[in-house]
């Protein structure tokens, strides 16, 4: 079984008390987690992909314009990595088996080249940690089921904007796309 860590969205904008579209203390509180998860990934050797939300500045096209504030706008601090993961990412990011990958859209599948880079290594089952549960990690997880790969998720390593949201989406990812709740 190969498998990869996809660290989702969790940047500056996501989790900083200040960010555009924040989580703040629930994804703070992940911090040393989603670090930790993320550096024993790396030191198993398995596959590391760092698929991060990326909009551009006044686009009126994409549909969350009408839904949230703007965020994760290219070529702005608010995409940073928060706290120790950005120093785990700087460790290892020059690693042939480390991946940024930018999206638009809530998964990490949609308009990318993520399926292919997993299938091409042989992955089949990904570990899903990072922000929102309930949007991104969640259309994440759907895409990923619906590919036929094995799905683990932290529940250490992933936050959202409120606890029912949270915890409703934990509950979808067990038992609605057969997903393996770890910790």
């Amino acid at each position: 079984m190969t498998k990869a860590l996809i660290s989702i969205d969790y940047t500056y904008d996501f989790v900083a008390d200040d960010g555009k579209l924040t989580a703040g203390q629930p994804a703070q509180a992940i911090e040393n987690s989603i670090a930790s998860l993320t550096q024993k990934a790396y030191d198993n050797g398995d596959y590391i992909f760092f698929a991060i939300d990326g909009h551009d500045e006044g686009d009126t096209f994409h549909p969350e314009t009408k839904l949230f504030p703007p965020h994760n706008i290219k070529g702005t601090s608010g995409r940073d990595l928060y706290g120790e993961l950005a120093d785990v990412y700087e460790a290892i990011k020059y690693d042939s088996r480390v991946f940024w990958m930018d999206k638009r859209h809530y998964s990490a599948f949609a308009g990318t080249d993520l399926d292919i880079r997993l299938r091409e290594r042989h992955v089949t089952t990904v570990v899903l940690t990072g922000v929102l549960t309930d949007i991104c990690v969640l259309h994440t997880a759907i895409d990923a089921y619906n590919l036929g790969y094995d799905i683990e998720i932290p529940k250490s390593a992933v936050a959202s904007l409120t606890e029912e949201n949270h915890q409703w989406a934990l509950n979808h990812f067990e038992h609605v796309l057969g997903a393996k709740i770890v910790d």
